[in-house]
């Protein structure tokens, strides 16, 4: 099997970069006998005084060249192979640090002792230098491998080398940067920017990461809890004061529903009909700034529909539908308050924002807990179906037993990942 054109090798405290000349290394003599240097894959930088065996004042180009072969010179052997070898790296420490005229890419460049480089690290197709490309990214030195809190893990720079463009990959770009462009005025069939997504897409073979996975078992604690404490609170609901359910409720809501941040109580609402105020329960606020309207009530004895039918219906209960009404004139004075409303609001709850946040009414939605579903029948199930469907405009309809599936089907799928 051939051997590469350039290896590396450690030997003591040096890296040897071994040098194998396709067309043999006379061309490489003569240029050193010259005075000039040679470089090799664009990248490296081969000069006489960092040849390991200084003797090209002893080539000749009419007799050529022959090694000597003094087994004390060098401790390994150079097996008679038509190569030369240069020192491009000395340790420190844990590190080699390579020669910067040898290596020029502006900045140092550190390689951990244990790592077993091979030239594919620093060469890429076109003669192009690696770190050379990533020096330009302006950091103080490269570290490849070993403890420095700078370094790029060895496992990382191999990943990074793979994703390196070929000129295969290059081509493909070239042609899907004028794809979009010609498609959109002839009648060109091949799609240059499909071809390159699916050239990459062969390349690219990580795999997302389970950010979850950290935190999966304190949330399967976490929803534990809120399970069996609402639960507890189903079983004795009148030994709570409407304030303190609603603040229990609406902490479950909030871990329900990740995007609220805030949760205001007892907040007060222009009404623009009889020019006084409205007290709202329940205001939540999103990271986004936007606001939702929630109206909880303590669940009550009879279901959310009528037991019996009228016109062949289950309508909805009084409760229900005079907490959908109320909600939908919450919503109409939020809206109609506008800007001042966003801007009062903002004020007033100032010391529970963050810094600059401002409180937006765009489009308000509204959000109704209340309510047992557990024993309807299929024919009022169907009706408070049908219910929700017509409110869905104005307000999200949830009754407790709703919010038990969502907390089990929650944990269920966290249990399922551990």
């Amino acid at each position: 099997m051939k051997k590469p054109a350039i290896e590396f090798k450690a030997i003591g405290n040096k890296l040897h970069l071994i040098y194998r000349p396709h067309d043999g290394t006379q061309w490489v003599y003569r240029k050193f006998k010259v005075g000039d240097d040679v470089t090799v894959k664009g990248t490296f930088r081969l000069t006489r005084h960092i040849l390991v065996k200084d003797d090209v004042d002893e080539w000749t180009e009419i007799d050529g060249w022959e090694p000597r072969t003094d087994p004390d010179e060098f401790d390994f052997d150079l097996g008679g192979e038509d190569r030369m070898d240069f020192v491009i790296a000395s340790a420190k420490g844990d590190y080699f640090w390579f020669n910067a005229e040898a290596l020029p890419v502006g900045v140092s460049v550190l390689l951990h002792r244990q790592a077993r480089p091979t030239w594919k690290w620093f060469c890429a197709e076109r003669k192009t230098s690696i770190l050379g490309v990533v020096a330009q990214l302006k950091m103080s030195r490269i570290v490849i491998g070993g403890p420095e809190p700078d370094a790029i893990p060895v496992a990382e720079f191999e990943k990074l080398i793979a994703q390196f463009p070929t000129t295969h990959e290059l081509k493909r770009y070239v042609i899907a940067r004028i794809s979009g462009v010609i498609r959109e005025y002839t009648d060109a069939e091949i799609d240059g920017e499909e071809q390159l997504r699916k050239t990459v897409s062969r390349k690219v073979k990580s795999t997302p990461k389970d950010l979850a996975a950290p935190f999966r078992e304190a949330d399967v604690r976490k929803f534990e809890y809120l399970l069996a404490h609402l639960k507890r609170m189903l079983t004795k609901p009148n030994e709570y004061k409407e304030a303190q359910w609603q603040a229990e409720i609406v902490k479950i809501i909030c871990l329900l529903n990740p995007k609220y941040i805030e949760a205001f109580t007892g907040v007060r609402v222009k009404d623009f009909d009889s020019g006084s105020y409205r007290i709202l329960d329940i205001l939540l606020l999103d990271a986004s700034g936007n606001i939702d309207v929630v109206e909880i009530k303590q669940p009550f004895g009879e279901a959310m529909v009528t037991p019996r039918r009228y016109r062949k219906n289950h309508v909805p209960m009084r409760e229900l539908s005079g907490a959908v009404i109320q909600v939908e004139k919450y919503l109409l004075h939020l809206t109609r308050w506008g800007q001042k409303g966003e801007d009062t609001l903002t004020k007033r709850y100032a010391s529970r924002l963050p810094l600059g946040f401002k409180i937006r009414v765009v489009n308000p939605s509204g959000l109704v807990i209340m309510g047992r579903d557990a024993d309807m029948t299929p024919d009022q199930r169907g009706d408070f179906e049908v219910t929700r469907r017509h409110y869905k405009h104005i307000a999200d309809i949830v009754t407790y037993d709703d919010l038990l599936r969502r907390l089990e089907a929650v944990l269920n799928k966290l249990r399922a990942g551990l």
